[in-house]
């Protein structure tokens, strides 16, 4: 599935585009070392500090890291990214600026039928009385969690989208690149995601 970013009422569910790459436990991204790193360009490995902005096409907002002044910290090529969105980081240096979109396939993905699943009422009998619309965490076989947005309960069956809410949606990304491979240190920092 691919992955996203953390959305209004999503928080830690989902993150662009795929899980995004966080600062170790009790480290936070120096921003003070910003000028050693200003002629870095943004390489196909790189760790890259970011604010961004992610509308969708009628202009709403979808997610904001500027918001709460808090900046994501992404890798490149450990697969949490979606393609699209690295090739458009690529190259880019500390305080540069890029507006882009990124069609569904480069995005978010297109909405999955297999990622539809109906379950029984009973099933969610520890969890209480599900909503339309509630988004929950369901245990996969593995072992990993996996969010999914409760669509329709009729009768007995309760039918659960585990396609990204963002899925088959064209993104208008707005980033500022504040740091390329900045370095961590140690602190109490509130974790991206």
């Amino acid at each position: 599935m691919p992955g996203g970013l953390c959305l209004p009422g999503l928080q830690n569910l989902w993150l662009p585009i795929g899980p995004v790459s966080k600062a170790p436990p009790g480290k936070q991204v120096s921003q003070n070392k910003r000028a050693t790193c200003m002629s870095k360009s943004v390489q196909s490995d790189s760790a890259v500090l970011v604010h961004f902005t992610l509308k969708l096409e009628d202009g709403s907002l979808a997610e904001s890291t500027r918001n709460n002044g808090k900046p994501a910290l992404f890798r490149l090529g450990d697969g949490s990214l979606s393609e699209g969105l690295e090739q458009h980081l690529l190259g880019l240096k500390a305080g540069e600026k890029k507006v882009f979109s990124l069609e569904p396939d480069a995005a978010f993905g297109t909405p999955s039928p297999d990622l539809i699943q109906y379950f029984s009422r009973r099933e969610f009998m520890d969890a209480g009385e599900p909503e339309i619309g509630a988004i929950m965490l369901f245990t996969a076989m593995d072992g990993s969690e996996m969010p999914g947005v409760i669509r329709e309960i009729n009768g007995d069956s309760i039918t659960v989208d585990f396609n990204h809410p963002l899925a088959g949606r064209t993104v208008h990304f707005d980033i500022d690149v504040l740091e390329v491979d900045p370095v961590l240190e140690e602190t109490n920092a509130d974790p991206v995601g």
